[in-house]
């Protein structure tokens, strides 16, 4: 059994702290009035399905839960239904009541904007002006996913700004300039950790410093400084703090929460290592250090959990770790070998997907060489491996994994643990067979209500699985 040695508690604010951190430099007072709004209009057609209101998923796993879904395509490959040009960024959308929110850059302004999700007919767009620079000269674009809460979007951007607006129009409800509220260690390629909403809170993997620290993470040397604002939860509808806890930089995994044993849980895959603590109120649980000794290496992947067990994987060391957990503590069910290369998962920036006890994901740092791999849930053992795809995203949903490479190839696979069982393999085009999806292709797939959405470079393509079959539970 491990437990932190210091079980660290949260930062609870009182009123007036609470009411200083509402003017406080760095954060906007709200734009509008925040009392509750008629709920937006559905703008789905389609009644069968589910939403996909933020990255990975409504359950945050990468998980879908339609059926009957059409996977038998011609040789030229699915029926493509809508497609439109994208700006700069590496974000994917999210779908709620209809609408599809995307959020990129052009030029000098970001960009969120808000579709029709079953035609790609523009609603609106909303331009928020910026001068993100990538510190590693990859693109200056937005790296999160919007969230999707109701009638209200969120967005966070390369550079920090944490952003409320109203899904019916976009206007802007509040808004907060996090790197300069919390002392942000600038990283590697900016903010690229989707918040979550749990409950009344925004929890985001922030990240912060004291005032006076280092301004980027080479600066830094890639250590932690005394904060206490690792993680921070917001107040969804106002944007005030409700908690802040953890003295952690920032990484690029996105914050997932579960419930294990009828207790809340929040799981922050910090630069660090695991973050683990109760989303009601900040208290840490317990912190699991796991990373790798390079400075220029990051934690990218999303935690897994599966009942009471939690999965962490990174490709730049240490490799992948399943603990069990409970209120206070973690047991070690198993974790690579520091002294080998031989790596049973080896996470960048993709997460991995859980299927009946086998974990199907993108293993490798580079291009060359990455392998899709499943391997057992329990042991780590390794069950097969293919490689010429380069890095890959999955998506599961009716017994089949859908596999988007880097290279911009399209794949549906049986979810099988004994072999690799490949279904479908193609190379979306365009009727003057231009490819639609131009490297690199980070982006995960995302599946709602029957429609697919997969996007490259520059594109964002919508294909139509459902051809009226399309059931959920």
């Amino acid at each position: 059994m491990h437990q932190h040695p210091i079980v660290a508690s949260c930062r609870w604010l009182s009123l007036v702290t609470l009411l200083a951190a509402w003017v406080a430099p760095g954060m906007a007072e709200p734009l509008r009035e925040n009392a509750a709004e008629p709920q937006a209009p559905d703008l789905a057609t389609r009644k069968f399905g589910h939403d996909w209101p933020t990255f990975l998923g409504p359950h945050g796993d990468g998980k879908s839960k339609e059926t009957g879904l059409d996977f038998d395509w011609p040789d030229a490959g699915p029926s493509i239904a809508w497609q439109a040009p994208l700006g700069v960024g590496y974000g994917g959308p999210s779908i709620s009541r209809g609408r599809l929110f995307h959020f990129d850059r052009h030029g000098d302004h970001d960009r969120l904007t808000c579709r029709v999700a079953e035609t790609g007919e523009l609603l609106w767009s909303a331009a928020y002006p910026t001068g993100y620079a990538d510190l590693l000269e990859y693109n200056n674009g937005p790296r999160c996913s919007p969230v999707v809460d109701g009638d209200r979007v969120y967005t966070f951007s390369s550079e920090g700004f944490l952003r409320c607006a109203r899904v019916t129009d976009g206007d802007l409800m509040w808004q907060i300039d996090t790197a300069k509220q919390f002392n942000v260690v600038k990283n590697f390629f900016g903010v690229g950790s989707t918040p979550l909403v749990f409950g009344d809170y925004l929890i985001v993997n922030v990240g912060g410093g004291p005032p006076g620290g280092p301004s980027d993470v080479y600066a830094a040397r890639g250590e932690e400084r005394a904060s206490g604002s690792g993680v921070v939860a917001f107040d969804k509808l106002r944007g005030t703090v409700a908690w802040k806890c953890a003295d952690e930089l920032a990484s690029y995994a996105s914050p997932v929460a579960a419930e294990i044993d009828g207790r809340p849980w929040c799981f922050v895959f910090a630069r660090g290592g695991l973050v683990a603590l109760n989303p009601l109120t900040g208290q840490i649980d317990f912190q699991y250090p796991w990373r790798a000794q390079m400075l220029e290496s990051v934690n990218a992947s999303s935690p897994v959990v599966v009942g009471d067990e939690v999965f962490i994987s990174e490709t730049y060391g240490p490799g992948s770790s399943l603990l069990r957990v409970r209120p206070g503590a973690f047991d070690v069910v198993w974790k690579d070998d520091p002294r080998t290369r031989r790596k049973s998962m080896q996470l960048h920036w993709n997460t991995a997907i859980q299927h009946d006890g086998y974990l199907y994901g993108s293993s490798g740092r580079h291009s060359n060489g990455a392998e899709l791999r499943c391997i057992e849930w329990s042991t780590g053992n390794v069950r097969w491996n293919a490689g010429l795809l380069g890095r890959c995203s999955l998506l599961y949903a009716d017994g089949h994994l859908i596999n988007l490479s880097e290279l911009g190839t399209l794949q549906v696979l049986k979810a099988n643990p004994e072999r690799y069982e490949l279904m479908q393999s193609v190379l979306l085009q365009d009727a003057d067979g231009e490819e639609l999806l131009k490297p690199p292709a980070w982006t995960a797939p995302v599946l709602a209500r029957g429609m697919l959405y997969v996007r490259g470079e520059d594109r964002l393509v919508c294909i139509d699985l459902a051809k009226q079959r399309a059931q959920s539970p």
